[in-house]
């Protein structure tokens, strides 16, 4: 069965040109022109993923992250922001709220096809891999793309979800930015590497224990970043 993308944008002519390529690849495609209609079509469609330009009429971006984030039905969903070149900072608070990935406009169709591709994959659970891999308290079912700290459910999102598994594969080592996204993911592109240190802080926020957001992850100063071990 086709895997479905919601794509959220008031621009038709990029909603147009969008549909076009992704159908192109074998994805049903699902359209929403404002924010009302996109939290309509999440609950009605539950899609596989969703592309999602920041600047909507009636519900912003951010708050429809907020909502998926927050909504146990939809929290599973990944989610791909668009954002115009000068919004770095923009970009920096949808990753903090739990989105996946970014494209910044103006962008190559071919590009968010490609993002897409890759997203679904890190968040397909038949995946092969190992089953299981353990770190003190802290646990991934590989399997079931669960997380657990003490027993304790974590509520990661894919990309979250993937960064850490490369951290539990190798406790204990020193990873660079850039080693810790080909690591993860297979791939590297231009304008990742800064957004590592994003999920790396909501990350510490969900491992964090006793008040201490170290507990697990270390900054190593002048390399990157490292798993206790």
């Amino acid at each position: 069965m086709a895997q479905r993308v919601l794509v959220v944008d008031d621009d038709r002519e990029i909603v147009r040109l969008l549909r076009a390529y992704l159908e192109r690849e074998g994805f049903q495609v699902v359209v929403a022109l404002d924010g009302e209609e996109a939290l309509h079509a999440l609950r009605r469609e539950k899609p596989d993923l969703v592309v999602l330009d920041l600047m909507l009429p009636k519900r912003d971006g951010w708050e429809i992250t907020r909502v998926v984030r927050a909504d146990p039905s939809l929290q599973h969903i990944p989610i791909i922001m668009l954002t115009a070149r000068s919004e770095e900072a923009d970009r920096v608070v949808g990753l903090e709220l739990g989105a996946d990935d970014y494209v910044v406009k103006p962008f190559s169709p071919r590009e968010v096809v490609a993002r897409v591709k890759a997203v679904l994959r890190r968040a397909s659970p038949n995946a092969p891999r190992a089953k299981l891999l353990r770190v003190l308290d802290l646990e991934l079912d590989l399997d079931a793309h669960r997380a657990t700290l003490g027993g304790r459910e974590l509520d990661l999102t894919p990309t979250e979800f993937e960064i850490l598994r490369a951290m539990m594969q190798s406790p204990g080592h020193a990873f660079t930015r850039l080693e810790l996204i080909e690591r993860a993911f297979g791939y590297a592109y231009e304008g990742m590497e800064r957004t590592v240190d994003t999920h790396i802080k909501n990350l510490r926020r969900k491992l964090s224990t006793d008040g201490d957001p170290q507990a697990y992850i270390e900054t190593v100063y002048g390399v990157g970043y490292r798993l206790r071990s």
